[in-house]
């Protein structure tokens, strides 16, 4: 699910405040500065698509809320910080791609997110 909003304090709150009351889990959260002044990208990735449908109009509701929408899975990218005895490794690709690598690497500590344009 893709949002575009208001960069103002307490959007993020407001936005997680839907989610909290519908008990829905958020699987990632990824939020930054966008190339409109004063506007903020808001990117979640959600496992149920019947849940994240049941919130999009709460969403569209907020005043802070500009563009809320679901985001179709080929515009998904992810990325992964692996951490092992070697040291620290940044992986980039599709989301397929890097939970297998993910997976295959076993890896001691990691993070992993999802993005889409």
């Amino acid at each position: 699910m893709m949002l575009l909003v208001y960069d103002q304090p307490g959007v993020m709150q407001r936005v997680m405040g839907e989610f909290n009351r519908k008990r829905i889990n958020v699987e990632t959260i990824v939020v930054g500065k966008c190339e409109m002044p004063e506007r903020a990208r808001i990117v979640l990735a959600i496992e149920d698509r019947e849940k994240a449908l049941g919130v999009l109009e709460h969403l569209r509701a907020l005043h802070e809320v500009i563009e809320a929408d679901l985001v179709d899975h080929s515009r998904h990218e992810a990325y992964a910080l692996i951490q092992s005895k070697e040291g620290l490794c940044r992986v980039t690709g599709s989301v397929e791609e890097v939970d297998s690598i993910v997976t295959k690497s076993k890896p001691e500590k990691y993070v992993q997110t999802m993005n889409a344009i």
